[in-house]
């Protein structure tokens, strides 16, 4: 992990429901990643003033990952209340719909420095088989890019999507349409719940803009 490039396009995870632990590991890494994203362990255990909490111990800039789904309407207020609290960029599932991405795009756009929207595709634990239980004949990265088209047409920013469907996607999005890649390994490090993964230097270089890792990385003997 000694690649500057690397680090400095990195989102380290802070999936822990210790705010101690989370704030320790800012201020570690404050210098080498360049954001930080609180899911839903940390949230459920602090709420979402965490992210003030976060701003303090050296976090600038947060994003907050918790894949809204929901009626319009709801996941309107939601990401509103997010912006409220200055997150840089937030997630919603594309599965929620059209009806409901436009809905979260709209709630933001009188504020002056609104969050970066970011649509969710599919999620790096899941494979074929999984997909087709759940009545979804398209492979992942057909289904992967049908939701990202999706994104794209509602106005979001980028999308969630695994390493192996970033070349795909930089195919046929436009360049400025963010793609941040999930399912990150250095080499040796165990896939966990992850089934397609690829290293951060694969990711980046096949287009992805940013790489999260948390296990991955807090776990590894080499720093960034």
């Amino acid at each position: 992990m000694g690649n500057g490039s690397v680090a400095q396009r990195t989102i380290l995870a802070l999936d822990t429901p210790n705010i101690g632990q989370a704030c320790d590991w800012v201020q570690q890494y404050r210098d080498k990643v360049y954001a930080y994203k609180v899911g839903s362990v940390l949230h459920l255990a602090h709420g979402l003033p965490v992210i003030h909490t976060l701003h303090e111990a050296g976090a600038e800039r947060i994003f907050l990952d918790l894949k809204f789904h929901d009626i319009p309407n709801v996941v309107a207020q939601a990401v509103r209340q997010a912006a409220e609290f200055g997150v840089w960029m937030l997630t919603l599932h594309v599965m929620g719909g059209v009806a409901m991405l436009e809905a979260a795009r709209t709630a933001l756009s009188d504020l002056p420095h609104r969050p970066l929207l970011i649509g969710v595709t599919v999620l790096t634990s899941l494979d074929a088989p999984a997909l087709h239980a759940m009545g979804i004949p398209r492979a992942p990265r057909a289904q992967t890019l049908r939701l990202a088209k999706l994104a794209l047409q509602a106005g979001l920013d980028g999308v969630v999507a695994s390493p192996l469907e970033v070349r795909l996607l930089r195919r046929h999005l436009p360049p400025e349409f963010l793609i941040i890649t999930p399912g990150v390994r250095p080499v040796g490090s165990p896939a966990h719940d992850q089934k397609r993964v690829a290293t951060p230097e694969q990711a980046l270089r096949w287009g992805a803009d940013f790489v999260v890792m948390g296990r991955a990385l807090l776990r590894s003997k080499d720093a960034l």
